[in-house]
Parts: C-alpha cells; structure tokens; sequence
C-alpha cells in the first residue's frame, strides 16, 4: 500500500472525517533533508473532522500523529497539518 493510501486509509478508520485531502508535496522537495528518490516522504493533509470539536490545535495534532506513528516512526519525514471542526469549517 502508498504511504498516502495508508495515511488516508487509517484517518478515515479512525476519524470518520467529513473531508478528507492527503496531498504527497515530495516532488517539492526532492534533493532535501529526508528525501527519497522514489517519493512519499513529504505530505499535507486537510481534514475536517467532528472528532475535532472541543480539542485545541495542538490537541488536534498529537491525536493525527498518535494515528500516523507508524508512517512518522519510517516512510514520513514531514508531515504538516491543517485540521478544522465542522462548526469551524462553515464558519469560514
């Protein structure tokens, strides 16, 4: 399975989101530190998710990076995260 497939997949499984966009940004930094020439070291995900509500960012992040663990502990190197409650979402 991708790493991208996999990051999707368990986020999904264990967040139930209402939006959901895994984008692999490797291209974008090919040559760098932890970069692999094969890709999928480098990702952004947006997510909008209701198990979200009530959890501050950092919250919100370390709950993503305890689900990811085994992706960030191997094939990640960067993860960045832009994460929002549905309350949140449509008030923007």
């Amino acid at each position: 399975m991708k790493v991208a497939e996999s990051i999707r997949e368990k986020l999904t499984r264990e967040l139930s989101p209402e939006q959901l966009e895994v984008i692999d940004q490797s291209c974008d930094h090919a040559g760098h530190s932890g970069a692999r020439p094969e890709g999928e070291t480098h990702f952004h995900v947006n997510m909008v998710a209701s198990a979200f509500d009530g959890l501050n960012r950092v919250a919100r992040q370390r709950l993503v990076y305890k689900i990811l663990a085994e992706e960030l502990a191997g094939p990640v190197h960067a993860l960045s995260l832009n994460l929002t409650s549905p309350d949140e979402n449509s008030a923007g």
